[in-house]
């Protein structure tokens, strides 16, 4: 007979099956997630197993990893704080290839005035405010403070450029630099009460992050059993490193938004990856995981990889993490935040590879049915089309259980 013995780590609280390192018992974990995730550590790790390969574990990092969005903190930060520059020649679709006209039309009218081409903007000053309402809103609503389109022309299965557009906006910055202003952001938000709301322009917003304990013991718990834990987040990756030092994720585990540099100064030039200009999102986080951690380039990078290379474990939020989390083999975990095609993967699972769990901060209500049948999935021009499963068979329509 087995004897199972649990003992506490002293330095993290941990569980430990023998030597090996389990996860934490913990009410915020919903009904057998934490006992299916130990399982795995167990099967698959290399605690007590010399020679074997460091299995693949990647997470999300926005509401994944943490509740809110290093992004927003970090861009809010940089807004308050004058971190802007007028953009070269004042010409605001410089910042993104695909910034409408209208909307560099609308941040000419309001930001113009204000600095010439490189300089900073005031947006942290009187002055600067109607700059930093028309930035907020077309970074925040994808939209200018006069409803019309901030952003068109791009693939929705593969970016999102809102999330690019801050790095964007941080060039003229060097490296050291962002790791600056991301470090102020970040330690303001840790302080500031959960609920805090911060003045951004005239406009008001969130104000505070907080990590997920349960997030960070589960990646405790697969470090300590060999697994090779990465994050891939559609944040700057200048952002997320320093987010993610805290959980023991080391810089070279992190993948997020890169932009070319110019001399030692960051560029608006987003990084290609699949031979197109790229970020991870949706199906461009496959491509930088192909790319980066398997080695597979060119177009082929935005296919599924072979099974037997791919991510054993992923774990995501929202439908700009649907194709990585779909593509690991033993269990993917989704914290839900009622993303329709994501949500509807997880329901349906024809393989019972997937976890639900309510996100462990202010988890949402119960949503109404998600509507697979007829809206399931994102398209690459960015309307909805029914979701069909892995026999082809369109998704039945799924409720709400996990909340």
């Amino acid at each position: 007979m087995t004897l199972l013995v649990v003992t506490a780590c002293h330095s993290t609280g941990a569980a430990r099956q023998g030597d090996c390192r389990q996860l934490q018992v913990d009410s915020g974990w919903y009904g057998d997630n934490r006992d299916r995730i130990n399982a795995m550590i167990g099967r698959l790790g290399t605690c007590g197993k010399p020679g074997t390969t460091a299995p693949l574990a990647l997470f999300d990092w926005d509401n994944t990893m943490i509740r809110n969005d290093i992004g927003h903190a970090t861009f809010f930060w940089v807004i308050r704080n004058s971190k802007v520059r007028q953009p070269a020649r004042g010409d605001w679709t410089t910042t993104s290839p695909f910034l409408t006209p209208a909307a560099a039309t609308a941040l000419g009218a309001a930001c113009g005035s204000l600095a010439p081409p490189g300089q900073i903007l005031p947006t942290g000053s009187g002055p600067g405010t109607g700059c930093a309402d028309e930035l907020v809103s077309i970074y925040s609503d994808g939209q200018t403070r006069s409803a019309q389109a901030a952003f068109a022309g791009f693939n929705h299965r593969r970016f999102k450029p809102v999330d690019a557009w801050l790095l964007q906006l941080l060039a003229g910055w060097t490296d050291a630099e962002v790791t600056g202003f991301a470090a102020a952001a970040r330690q303001e938000n840790l302080d500031a009460p959960q609920g805090a709301e911060q003045t951004v322009g005239s406009t008001r917003q969130t104000a505070w992050v907080r990590y997920y304990q349960q997030m960070r013991d589960l990646v405790g718990a697969l470090q300590a059993n060999g697994f090779d834990v990465r994050v891939i987040s559609a944040s700057p990756e200048l952002v997320v490193r320093v987010w993610a030092a805290d959980v023991g994720v080391p810089a070279d585990r992190v993948m997020g938004v890169l932009t070319d540099h110019d001399g030692g100064v960051l560029t608006p030039r987003l990084a290609y990856c699949g031979g197109e200009p790229s970020m991870p999102f949706n199906e461009g986080k496959r491509c930088r995981i192909n790319q980066q951690v398997l080695g597979i380039t060119g177009p082929a990078a935005f296919a599924a990889a072979p099974e037997p290379r791919r991510q054993v474990f992923a774990a995501g939020d929202s439908d700009g993490d649907v194709t990585f989390v779909s593509d690991a083999t033993e269990l993917r975990l989704v914290l839900n935040r009622n993303q329709i095609e994501l949500m509807c993967r997880a329901y349906s699972s024809s393989d019972g590879r997937w976890l639900i769990n309510p996100t462990f901060i202010n988890p949402l209500p119960q949503s109404p049915p998600y509507p697979c049948a007829t809206q399931g999935f994102d398209q690459p021009d960015g309307g909805q089309a029914p979701l069909h499963g892995a026999d082809g068979s369109v998704v039945a329509d799924q409720q709400d259980r996990v909340h």
